[in-house]
């Protein structure tokens, strides 16, 4: 059942063992292109609103001596679309047999039963696959939507991130404060944590400002009507302490008299990126703690879709990295972001002291890059071959001109050789994609706090 396990051109200097999905899909399309016989597979994924997002691809036939392939390349591509989507129910057409294998796997107890529990509580309804004939799916159904882009009054930004909290004032679109504060909301199991940080944070803020008009935030996790429904940033948080700390935002708009307006921190990336290029199509990947993305269509609008691209696979290696949240391997957050730094220091020859915060680690490291240590060098060039690939295999899945980057780790020299090694991959392997694709790389401001600012854009102003 394993995938085509094909040896990229450019190998990471500090992952020999790195086997793109992107070059691996591409074979799979190509041998099946070559069999003469392929079969119609159609994914259609449903949320609780109704919307449906829909996927068309080709797979060996049944009987055919290489359909066992199917298995290995069906799972990842529901795997990815499943993060890129967002559903509670997905219908499998064209194959009853691979309907019946993914139901296993994404079931309770199943292999993916981490994705099954987590679609089932953001949607609120068992996560379902349901088996059917090609013309037995539904219609897409897509819906999108206008995101932030307002700039006057003052206004406070903030970007809740695993290692730091963001925080900036702005009046009439001009930045006047920001700045970045140390946490560690993950390790923590009370939500008074959170809401005495967040809280201070925007006391800080406000106190640039004459007054405050609006609050816009920026959280990872999914965030719906204000509310994380599953969030990182939470999740040491017990079951019985959640709908507390779901409340957090709105206590905080609340208490200021504002209105407030929080989104996912990757469709804020893509945000920033649409605002500071002034176009559309735009994918956004903010390298943190983990990896966030988010996606502005050609109209300027985002979608209703979960764009969790730390969750959606980009290596098939066999030993891939393994998750510790999902227990998946090869998933984007183990390569775009300062999980990544942190495991390939080691292989670097770079020993981290023990007793620092992961921020601090992560300054730790981005100093000998900034010194032109040539091994803390490698670790960036190997995060920019990934994302060359990465990119690559995102191509298969959004319609996107403009790629930002941003984030902590693209801090310093570590952004510009990021962008130089994707940019390499991308003339080498996939030289259309080179000419289409603009990869961006905002100012050293805006990459670290960029993400604040942008958010300060989405609520409208209270009329007086």
């Amino acid at each position: 059942m394993l995938p085509y396990l094909i040896k990229p051109n450019i190998l990471p200097p500090l992952d020999a063992d790195f086997r793109p999905a992107s070059l691996a899909n591409r074979q799979f399309r190509l041998k099946v292109d070559e069999c003469g016989q392929a079969a119609q597979l159609v994914i259609c994924l449903e949320r609780a609103d109704g919307s449906i997002s829909r996927n068309e691809s080709i797979i060996f036939p049944e009987g055919y001596p290489a359909f066992i392939k199917n298995f290995y390349y069906v799972e990842r591509l529901v795997k990815f679309l499943l993060w890129q989507y967002g559903a509670w129910r997905i219908f499998i057409g064209g194959s009853t047999v691979i309907a019946d294998h993914l139901k296993k796997l994404y079931s309770p107890a199943g292999e993916r039963k981490f994705d099954y529990h987590f679609m089932s509580s953001i949607y609120e309804q068992d996560f379902t696959i349901v088996s059917c004939k090609v013309e037995e799916t539904p219609k897409a159904n897509e819906t999108s939507h206008p995101l932030g882009r307002q700039t006057d009054g003052c206004r406070i930004g903030f970007d809740l991130g695993a290692s730091d909290l963001k925080v900036s004032s702005i009046i009439d679109g001009e930045v006047v404060f920001s700045t970045e504060i140390e946490w560690q909301p993950r390790l923590q199991a009370d939500p008074l944590y959170h809401k005495k940080h967040l809280r201070q944070a925007i006391q800080l803020a406000a106190s640039n400002l004459p007054h405050v008009d609006a609050i816009g935030g920026s959280s990872a996790g999914v965030i719906i009507r204000n509310r994380p429904m599953i969030a990182s940033i939470l999740k040491s948080i017990p079951p019985e302490r959640m709908a507390e700390a779901q409340e957090l935002f709105t206590e905080i708009g609340n208490e200021m008299g504002v209105p407030i307006e929080v989104a996912n921190d990757g469709d804020i990336a893509a945000l920033a990126g649409s605002m500071s290029i002034d176009d559309n199509r735009v994918l956004g990947i903010a390298l943190g703690s983990s990896q966030a993305a988010g996606y502005v269509n050609a109209n300027g609008e985002i979608t209703n879709w979960l764009n969790e691209l730390a969750f959606a696979p980009i290596d098939f290696n066999p030993s891939a990295p393994i998750d510790e949240w999902s227990g998946d391997r090869g998933v984007g957050a183990k390569y775009f972001s300062q999980q990544c730094v942190f495991r390939l220091a080691p292989k670097a020859g770079i020993k981290i002291p023990s007793d620092l915060s992961d921020a601090q680690k992560l300054k730790f490291i981005q100093k000998k890059l900034d010194a032109g240590d040539p091994a803390a060098q490698k670790i960036w060039q190997s995060m920019g071959y990934y994302l060359g690939y990465g990119l690559a295999s995102y191509a298969d899945f959004y319609d996107f001109d403009h790629v930002l980057i941003l984030g902590r780790c693209t801090s310093g020299q570590g952004g510009s050789i990021i962008l130089e090694a994707a940019s390499q991959v991308l003339k080498n392997e996939f030289p259309q994609l080179a000419q289409s694709i603009h990869i961006h790389l905002p100012d050293e401001k805006n990459r670290r706090v960029g993400q604040s600012i942008a958010a300060a854009s989405l609520p409208r102003l209270y009329r007086r």
